[in-house]
């Protein structure tokens, strides 16, 4: 029995193949190393995986994760498995290559994510081979969701939300200045709390279309600029894009990508099932 998992910041997809080949789906949250610690990963581990995984049966696991991408934090999540799953080999990488294998397969191209975080890549088929660094959520990371949730708080902060969306954003979360400092400033995983109101514009968009619009073009916009349009003769290859940010605002994000001249491709919202796909794949070749 095999589990394969794709983490982001905020969730974490996860597909148990049991010994009769069968796909078994299940959640848990999403394991940042930048943010969440080994223990922690360890006791949120313990409490969400579901009572009818049996842990010591399983030969191998394959987990793709946000903030895998140096030993150090591979190390903190790999160590972290080894305590839940006993009797598995562990295989810890990072979410951009489960992206890459799931939009790609074995073909050469461009992928990103846009998700809770952003990320983005050349990749030749077999591995990532040019990634310009994004950078995370206090330096980077233009277009995704904590992006815009930075944008859609700021401007709620500051007065220059439409009156009735700004009204809205309140019934919904009754939040005060104060509030938002001390989450952003005081509390844990901040990016997550930033990236959760992209949601909330999702929902409003279609009141609110021309704050909605600029607001994601604004977003979409940076992501090309500072980053997309920085990789060797990009135009020259497909966007392809995993994220529930991307996915959502799909037609917003063709929009902007054929203002660079860049085609769309593949465009979904979660790999787990694509990269599933990957890895039975690869075992018959085995």
């Amino acid at each position: 029995m095999i589990v394969i998992a794709d983490g982001g910041s905020t969730k974490t997809n996860w597909c148990l193949i049991n010994e009769a080949g069968r796909k078994i789906y299940f959640n848990t949250e999403g394991y940042n190393p930048y943010f969440s610690k080994g223990e922690y990963i360890v006791k949120s581990l313990n409490e969400t995986l579901p009572d009818h995984l049996e842990r010591e049966k399983l030969t191998a696991v394959y987990y793709y994760g946000a903030g895998c991408s140096t030993p150090g934090n591979v190390k903190i999540v790999a160590d972290a498995m080894k305590q839940i799953f006993t009797n598995a080999e562990i295989f810890v990488g990072h979410d951009l290559l489960a992206s890459c294998r799931a939009l790609l397969g074995n073909e050469p191209g461009f992928a990103a994510i846009l998700g809770t975080g952003t990320n983005s890549c050349l990749y030749d088929g077999n591995d990532i081979t040019l990634n310009i660094d994004s950078l995370g959520y206090f330096l980077g990371d233009e277009g995704s969701g904590s992006y815009i949730g930075k944008r859609i708080l700021s401007d709620y902060m500051k007065g220059y939300m439409p009156k009735g969306l700004r009204e809205a954003f309140y019934d919904n979360y009754a939040l005060t200045n104060e509030d938002i400092f001390d989450n952003i400033y005081n509390k844990p995983l901040p990016n997550r709390f930033c990236a959760s109101f992209s949601k909330f514009l999702y929902d409003f968009k279609d009141n609110y279309e021309d704050y909605a619009f600029s607001t994601i073009d604004y977003a979409f916009t940076s992501f090309f600029e500072a980053l997309v349009i920085h990789y060797p003769n990009y135009k020259d290859h497909k966007l392809n894009c995993v994220g529930s940010v991307g996915y959502s605002f799909r037609d917003i994000l063709s929009i902007v990508a054929d203002r660079y001249e860049m085609g769309v491709g593949k465009i979904i919202r979660s790999p787990i099932d694509d990269l599933v796909h990957y890895h039975l794949e690869a075992a018959k070749k085995v």
